[in-house]
Formats: structure tokens, C-alpha cells, sequence
């Protein structure tokens, strides 16, 4: 996987928000229309969510989209974006 380390910096940051909403997995799984089992991977950074699941997972979590994928570890800085 090209950017493990971002996808799994992005699960910790997911379950860190989905926890502070005191929401399980199964409950923002119900409410963002996606399985249980999805939610489990993209938190162990085994999976990466689509664009449309990110929308719903935002949404759920009343978070802009920004500020759902834009934490430390997830967004590369720029010194790595000029090196690819």
C-alpha cells in the first residue's frame, strides 16, 4: 500500500472521533450506510475509505471533510508531495 502509514494514522483518527461521540461501530456503521465490518478496516488502516464513504462518515460525525482527513500523519506534508 502506497500510503500505509497515512490510511493508518487516518483509522486511529476515525475511531478517536467516533469514540468521542460515544458512537460504536455498528452505530456509525447504521448511520453512515456502510457496513460494520468496513468501519473495523478502515480503523485498523486495512482499508481506505472511498470519497463517498468519507462523505458519509463526515456527516455522521458533523466534522467538514477537512477536518476528517487533515490530522497529523494523514495528510502528506510538502516535502513529501515533491517527492513523488
Amino acid at each position: 500500500m502506497k500510503h500505509a502509514a497515512g490510511i493508518l494514522a487516518f483509522g486511529h483518527h476515525l475511531r478517536r472521533l467516533r469514540r468521542a461521540r460515544k458512537l460504536t461501530q455498528e452505530a456509525l456503521a447504521d448511520y453512515a450506510e456502510i457496513s460494520r465490518p468496513t468501519v473495523q478496516r478502515i480503523e485498523k488502516g486495512q482499508a481506505a475509505p472511498t470519497l463517498e464513504v468519507l462523505l458519509s462518515l463526515a456527516l455522521v460525525l458533523q466534522v467538514s471533510l477537512k477536518d476528517l482527513v487533515d490530522a497529523p500523519g494523514i495528510t502528506p506534508k510538502e516535502s513529501e508531495l515533491r517527492a513523488e
